[in-house]
């Protein structure tokens, strides 16, 4: 039986064209007729920057309660078996700096060491909050279990949902990595040269499961691609804004780690691995009747990284003294910014970077 190249599922992460840009920066200031003394200022700063409306495709973020939002349950499986292995397919050229962030991300949620309040760990407990039918949760142990690196583009820079399964069965065959179907993820991560199906214009990431016949085997897996030099506007921002705005559009928020199109992956291959996690073959949590178009933890809160989110409002995030904005500690003292995820327990988004 064919499958046709739309059939794998468009998870769309937060695609979004700014009109407005509004910061609200909360300090307090003193002033008394005394001296005073100076002090170093280490607490980050508390903003709420504001986006607008989203105009590119619609928006599956639900910004309320419950009521509206019927996410079920449909009896398949959920990565519940510790670890879960990731397996990293370095697809295109990249810089060992750039490996090293996202690793960095990776390794974050469940980290050797604890990082700083909130955490990648923390935000990955909501993750952990999904179970299956047995009642065995989302492992919240997470293995970066190989790497593969494809700098020779065998498949081509021009990619396909359907070749990008042929890259998958490229790093199957040539023996790095074990056929892992029940504790595995593979993630495919290209680099800023090569352009993906619908990539940029519709999806900045998705998740679907192998064929056999691409493959051999049915392997739960997910795609991120790098933004940084095709449409950072979309798949990067609030990273970057669109050149037509000019100097009266709203200025970008600067990036954790210095890197806009990395940068902006962290909080798409968050998402990709959440949703993942809690329905790998696409029949265990999601909302709607239709599984070829089901709306996933991740979608329900795109767009949304702190308490006071919605409305074109992102939340209330961290910026540094070097004016870095963040919403997550990771290891090794890195920073990051990754959208919230619906909670069962609070049938609402939920993160830990939380002031509620």
């Amino acid at each position: 039986m064919s499958q046709r190249p739309y059939s794998p599922l468009s998870f769309c992460c937060a695609l979004f064209i700014p009109l407005l840009f509004i910061h609200h920066v909360y300090a307090s200031t003193s002033s008394t007729s005394s001296p005073q003394v100076q002090t170093l200022n280490t607490k980050p700063d508390i903003i709420n920057p504001k986006l607008p409306p989203r105009t590119l495709s619609s928006s599956k973020k639900f910004e309320g309660s419950s009521d509206l939002v019927q996410l079920r349950y449909h009896m398949g499986p959920v990565l519940s078996s510790a670890p879960i292995n990731i397996y990293l397919i370095w697809y295109g050229r990249w810089a060992n700096s750039q490996k090293l962030l996202i690793k960095d991300f990776i390794n974050s949620i469940s980290p050797s060491t604890v990082a700083a309040k909130p955490s990648v760990s923390d935000w990955w407990r909501t993750v952990s909050l999904y179970t299956d039918q047995t009642g065995a949760n989302v492992s919240r142990s997470i293995l970066i279990a190989g790497e593969y690196a494809d700098s020779a583009y065998s498949h081509g820079t021009g990619l396909t949902r359907l070749t990008i399964q042929q890259v998958i069965a490229s790093a199957v065959r040539s023996a790095p990595f074990p056929v892992d179907h029940k504790n595995g993820i593979y993630l495919i991560l290209t680099s800023q040269d090569v352009t993906m199906q619908d990539f940029c214009r519709a999806v900045c990431g998705f998740h679907y499961f192998t064929f056999p016949s691409m493959v051999g085997y049915t392997l739960p897996y997910a795609w991120v691609g790098n933004s940084g030099k095709q449409c950072p506007e979309v798949c990067a921002y609030p990273f970057a804004v669109p050149g037509y705005m000019g100097g009266g559009g709203p200025g970008a928020l600067k990036p954790p780690n210095g890197d806009v199109g990395v940068d902006g992956m962290i909080s798409v291959i968050g998402h990709e691995l959440a949703e993942l996690s809690s329905n790998p073959l696409v029949n265990a949590w999601y909302a709607g009747e239709d599984p070829t178009a089901p709306t996933e933890i991740g979608d329900l809160c795109e767009g949304l990284y702190g308490t006071g989110g919605g409305g074109g409002y992102i939340g209330q995030v961290m910026r540094d003294r070097k004016g870095r904005t963040f919403n997550l500690n990771g290891r090794r003292g890195r920073k990051f910014l990754v959208q919230w995820i619906w909670s069962p327990e609070l049938k609402a988004c939920a993160g830990p970077n939380a002031l509620d």
